[in-house]
């Protein structure tokens, strides 16, 4: 699978870790798990940045005036020929507080993002419908268990 994973990380996302290899494991088994595995030749950009910048990022293109997790901006519609498949945008403090919330590495919660922000730009919506997030849910869960990463969807009991 021959497909370029462009990262670009912001100070807000620290150092310790390899966001570029993170984004390329991520983008890779999102791929390999959707409808599109042989894709090849095309190329998928990361940016890891500020939630200032996601807020604005969100308010210019979805009219909604807040920092979001994850930004998906796709360049296509048809991902099996296409050069470039689009833009995921992540949000540091964003990812930082969700990930807290689940109890979970802010790596964890943003392989999870990246793997999601990828299916968008695949076409996977799950705002269409129960039948359309139930599939993306479904593939998010089998790329990243490829990832050793648990279910991100499972809700324990102990915690209702």
């Amino acid at each position: 699978m021959s497909i370029l994973v462009d990262a670009d990380v912001s100070e807000d996302w620290g150092s310790k870790t390899d966001w570029p290899a993170l984004a390329e494991r991520a983008v890779r088994a999102a791929v390999a798990h959707s409808d599109f595995p042989d894709l090849d030749d095309t190329e998928v950009s990361v940016k890891y940045t500020s939630d200032e910048e996601a807020r604005t990022l969100n308010a210019a293109w979805r009219g909604k005036d807040k920092a979001t997790n994850v930004l998906s901006f796709p360049m296509t519609d048809t991902p099996e020929n296409a050069p470039m498949l689009g833009d995921i945008v992540l949000a540091a403090g964003v990812c930082a507080r969700e990930a807290a919330e689940k109890k979970v590495a802010v790596e964890t919660h943003a392989t999870h993002l990246v793997v999601h922000g990828t299916l968008h730009l695949l076409g996977y919506d799950h705002e269409t419908g129960d039948e359309d997030a139930e599939e993306m849910e479904a593939i998010e869960r089998k790329a990243l268990a490829s990832l050793g990463i648990a279910d991100p969807y499972h809700v324990n009991e102990v915690d209702l």
